[in-house]
């Protein structure tokens, strides 16, 4: 359970730093905008997102058993968070993800790293696909500037409202939502490797300094030039057995994603991860970033690519990414405050977009049929009911069908933003 880094420090050059240094500053530029508009997202105020990224990212690549492995909020997490935000306050959040964290950790020392194996693909589809339509669903309220006060945290109600309020529809904002959108895609399929997010975000929140737009500033107040001091949350038993399902469904959204992620990793640079030293950085992660007051943190998959396809060698680029975005939090809160929120609803929306792997569908016709009614199980609970039953129901009968069948697959899996 070594962590990656100090295999890779004996031997390490000038030239490998050059290169690390290149992407983690890369990297960061996109996990800037990534992070603070994933905290909005999740109801909460942006600089917890910047948080994350810092305190989360850094013990990742401290301790991760992935040599290019990018840690931090990820999409995936906004509708367990804002969940638990809404039911249990974000102390609670705070109290669940520290949770988490100890039991990542407890994961990692009994060697259940390797357990990824046996969640069935299809549960992870389903509930991929229904998180990025629950998430989509949430930013039409910005990206539209509708005039609404509180959006309903369940999907048909929220839905309801959001049609209720069409005629309060704010062109301006509309505007600026499209054209992040078309430039986002624009920078992907014409510079990949360039950090076309932060640059799409950043021109039309420029643009919309003289129009009828949100601005995080704006809406949030002046977001803070550093880093809390870490606390403790408040810790009772009656409390800790309240949180303990969220804790558990944190835990394994941050497991099952960022071993995901490693694979992925893993397949670009044609090595491999220590998957239970990955756990053990993802518990640690958690637990520093709930003492800092952050979101759960986890290994993402969009953003580790980043890194690979910037030249990382090393964790060294994971540490300068969260190092570089601790320096933008100290020195340009004031710039990052200026961002338009119909530009972080495009961006969100595009996320939510890859999230769902469209080009993945046509495939998914064509597993069994079994499988494929576990997938669309798991998809329509997620978005209807809870995550917490999704995934649980979605694991018990995956795993006894997969009993029955004797199947044991697989699909590849590619890199979403997340």
């Amino acid at each position: 359970m070594k962590p990656k880094l100090f295999s890779m420090l004996p031997g390490y050059t000038a030239a490998t730093f050059r290169a690390d240094a290149i992407a983690g500053v890369t990297v960061a530029m996109v996990a800037i905008p990534l992070s603070i508009a994933i905290a909005i997202a999740s109801g909460t105020d942006p600089a917890k997102g910047l948080i994350t990224a810092i305190i989360g990212g850094l013990l990742i690549s401290l301790l991760g058993g992935s040599r290019v492995q990018i840690g931090g909020p990820t999409g995936a997490f906004i509708v367990v968070v804002y969940g638990v935000i809404a039911t249990h306050g974000y102390d609670g959040l705070v109290l669940a993800t520290l949770m988490a964290g100890v039991i990542l950790v407890l994961a990692g020392v009994l060697r259940a790293g390797s357990l990824i194996e046996h969640v069935p693909e299809p549960v992870i589809s389903g509930f991929t696909i229904g998180i990025g339509i629950i998430i989509g669903a949430s930013q039409l309220k910005d990206l539209l500037g509708l005039g609404i006060a509180k959006l309903p945290s369940e999907f048909l109600p929220k839905m309801t409202a959001l049609w209720d309020a069409r005629a309060t529809l704010n062109t301006s904002a509309f505007g600026i939502g499209l054209a992040t959108i078309g430039l986002i895609v624009g920078f992907r399929r014409l510079a990949p490797r360039f950090p076309g997010l932060i640059v799409a975000v950043a021109l039309t929140s420029a643009l919309a300094v003289l129009l009828p737009v949100d601005t995080i500033g704006g809406r949030y107040g002046a977001l803070p030039a550093g880093l809390p001091m870490p606390t403790l949350p408040t810790l009772t038993m009656a409390r800790v057995i309240e949180l303990l399902p969220s804790a558990f469904v944190i835990a394994f959204l941050a497991g099952v994603e960022s071993l995901l992620s490693a694979i992925v990793a893993d397949r670009m640079i044609k090595g491999a991860h220590r998957p239970n030293a990955e756990v053990l950085a993802q518990g640690f992660a958690n637990i520093g970033s709930a003492l800092f007051g952050g979101l759960p943190a986890t290994g993402a998959i969009a953003r580790t690519a980043t890194n690979i396809n910037a030249g990382a060698q090393t964790p060294v680029a994971g540490l300068i990414h969260a190092l570089t975005i601790l320096i933008v939090m100290l020195a340009f809160s004031g710039l990052a405050g200026q961002l338009a929120m119909p530009a972080l609803a495009a961006l969100l929306l595009v996320t939510a977009l890859n999230m769902m792997e469209p080009h993945r569908w046509r495939s998914f016709l064509a597993l069994p049929k079994d499988e494929l009614l576990l997938l669309l199980l798991t998809l329509v609970l997620t978005v209807l009911a809870d995550l917490t039953v999704a995934i649980g129901t979605g694991v018990v009968l995956g795993l006894a069908l997969r009993k029955i069948h004797g199947r044991k697959t697989r699909a590849d899996w590619s890199t979403p933003d997340r």
